[in-house]
């Protein structure tokens, strides 16, 4: 497991030197270098050098620009009010990661039941169903979804808040507590679990549906099994394995719809920070939502694939050439209760 958790770790620092070395040519090199650029963006670059203290040639650049932002946290400052973008992004990254992992618990409590129920009764009235919602969600887009449910429940019906943030730690204000906080937060959570729970179901209903038909269930069934061990012990622990893999990859789909989602909302979360800082052409911000955004989504991606080996410990076993042993992907995991077959 600790071989497994250091190449992970690697592997995500690998992705990060990538992804803040483009960053870097994105937002000091290529405006600098280019003869044809205008005026106002050649003066950002240079500030953003003075701000950081870069100078020399570029991989002795880069190098300086890695050290501040990995061991200083030093990002520059805002070149419209000459605030630190660290200031900045403390106070709207917790707007987006509440947003996020809000709705992620919510289309997860949505998705879970559905989809098992759904492949429990196939071609019944609630799989039809299910089958049509999950086509209205994923056609619809987050922009649409979020105008529809502020305009019904928030217009028509006036039970939910139509846009604002409350602050989860400060109830001294005249909108904060967790109370207030959460009463604003449901229609945003609304459009995310729409967005995505239509594509957990349709992915729990055909895992759950495939592994019916295996060889392991139908054994556990032909011992005389009770239906809830089979379903709990057999088929639910390999059915949602995937599920852990599409979490981790659809967290950085969900820090990128947010943008749409605090725009409806009027949220001041990262999605909106950067919208605001690319229309006053405020480069460092812009610069510091990609590289924390970027680290966000590193980490939970580190989280699931740690939560992925504890679940399935065949993807920490690997082959003395350093690669998985392929007989052991194409088998399904074995339930505890299972004993191992002897030849």
């Amino acid at each position: 497991m600790l071989a497994y958790l250091v190449r992970r770790v690697l592997w995500a620092g690998v992705l990060f030197l990538a992804i803040t070395a483009v960053t870097y040519i994105l937002f000091f090199v290529l405006p600098v270098q280019r003869q044809q650029t205008v005026r106002r963006t050649e003066f950002a670059a240079t500030d953003v050098r003075q701000d950081l203290n870069i100078h020399g040639p570029v991989y002795r650049e880069y190098a300086q620009f890695l050290e501040r932002i990995t061991l200083h946290g030093d990002l520059g400052r805002s070149f419209v009010n000459r605030e630190r973008v660290n200031q900045i992004l403390y106070g709207a990254a917790p707007v987006t990661a509440w947003l996020v992992l809000g709705g992620a618990v919510l289309w997860l409590l949505v998705a879970l039941p559905v989809g098992i129920l759904s492949a429990l009764r196939p071609r019944s009235l609630l799989d039809r169903l299910t089958m049509a919602a999950v086509l209205i969600g994923i056609s619809a887009h987050p922009l649409w979804i979020g105008l529809m449910l502020s305009y019904f429940l928030g217009f028509k019906l006036h039970a939910l808040p139509i846009g604002g943030y409350c602050d989860l730690v400060d109830p001294a204000t005249s909108c904060g507590g967790p109370a207030q906080w959460a009463y604003h937060m449901i229609l945003p959570w609304l459009t995310f679990t729409i967005l995505f729970a239509a594509l957990y179901v349709r992915m729990v209903r055909a895992n759950v549906l495939e592994t019916l038909d295996a060889d392991y269930v139908q054994t556990a069934r032909a011992k005389g099994a009770p239906a809830w061990r089979v379903l709990r012990s057999h088929v639910l622990r390999n059915a949602l394995l995937p599920l852990v893999t599409m979490l981790g990859m659809d967290m950085g789909v969900a820090f990128g719809g947010a943008v749409f989602v605090e725009t409806i909302f009027g949220l001041p979360g990262l999605g909106q920070t950067a919208v605001s800082a690319l229309r006053r052409q405020d480069l460092p911000v812009i610069m510091g939502v990609v590289v924390w955004t970027t680290f966000a989504i590193l980490f939970f991606n580190l989280l699931v694939d740690l939560l992925y080996a504890w679940l399935d410990p065949r993807v920490r076993v690997v082959t003395p050439s350093g690669r998985r042993a392929a007989s052991l992907q194409a088998q399904p995991a074995r339930p505890a209760s299972e004993p191992a077959v002897q030849p």
